[in-house]
């Protein structure tokens, strides 16, 4: 059978919504179910990865178990392709790469897949969907997927919202992180640290710095956001003295002063021992002076 008969034999051009649904749940879908009858075995060296596909790593442990499967059943769920721009005889994956690896590593030949008819804009959307509803992309792939989306194509954060079925806060979160350098995002997609630890980085006058002392010291989120306002009400070495302070004490302690601190908007040291001890308020101006005084003074109404 020719590449083109193949082709139109498997195109349904029912859009994207059709295409959504394929990858949307972990099993065939009701369309695939009703063309699994048409599925063509591509021989897999005709195939390769799409260079728009989100995900760059993927979990050896994971292949192998899917390796393992492979091999005692066979691909169970077909692939999606496209033909290769320019090269007729030739796909891209769509969707469905770690099967299309775990193929490869049990020795299979072929693979049973189907081609679609798609752009890059849906490539990359289908990409996006398929790796975040099965969890796959790590917070940095996810944040640079969403940044290709909205610089190469056009989306806010509004319509990605929608497509992804994620929430408006969560796309701009994640975005957060393409405002980490090259070093910070490489602790966060090895999983030095939490994309979490790093966007409370984000609030010091050097992330990288913060970043560092974080996976250092194994630092909690909350420790990493005292840090941060330390760093950039304090400056300088006065601020990473404080802050190293309060690393050594235990984790209680350290949401106290954050606590503390949320609701004075002033910098909180808390020195505890078994004979007593002392709270420390710094303030930079008389204003914030008077702020705090007025507050200790108020009368319970």
């Amino acid at each position: 059978m020719s590449p083109d008969s193949r082709q139109k034999q498997s195109r349904l051009g029912k859009g994207l919504s059709a295409l959504i649904g394929e990858v949307e749940g972990a099993g065939l879908s009701t369309m695939a179910v009703e063309t699994a009858a048409k599925m063509v075995e591509y021989n897999i060296g005709d195939i390769k990865p799409n260079p728009l596909q989100p995900r760059r790593s993927f979990d050896e442990q994971d292949l192998e178990e899917l390796k393992a499967s492979i091999s005692e059943h066979g691909v169970l769920q077909p692939i999606m392709l496209r033909l290769e721009p320019g090269s007729p005889d030739r796909y891209q994956i769509v969707a469905g790469e770690r099967r299309w690896r775990a193929a490869k590593m049990a020795g299979l030949k072929t693979i049973p897949a189907w081609v679609r008819d798609v752009d890059e804009l849906q490539i990359l959307e289908l990409g996006i969907i398929e790796n975040v509803q099965r969890t796959d992309l790590n917070p940095i792939e996810e944040a640079e997927a969403y940044g290709a989306l909205m610089k190469r194509f056009g989306r806010t954060q509004d319509s990605l919202a929608q497509k992804i079925g994620k929430s408006r806060v969560h796309i701009a979160n994640t975005l957060r992180l393409l405002n980490l350098s090259d070093t910070a995002r490489d602790h966060v997609r090895h999983g030095r640290i939490s994309a979490g630890h790093a966007r409370a980085a984000l609030g010091a006058p050097d992330p990288d710095l913060l970043i560092e002392r974080a996976i250092a010291q194994k630092l909690s989120v909350r420790a990493v956001e005292t840090q941060a306002k330390l760093l950039r009400d304090d400056g300088g070495h006065n601020a990473v003295a404080n802050a190293d302070k309060s690393t050594k004490k235990d984790v209680d302690t350290q949401a106290l002063q954050a606590d503390l601190a949320r609701v004075l908007g002033l910098s909180v040291d808390i020195a505890h021992s078994k004979s007593g001890g002392q709270i420390k308020i710094k303030y930079r101006n008389l204003e914030q002076l008077d702020d705090l005084c007025r507050r200790l003074t108020a009368r319970p109404s």
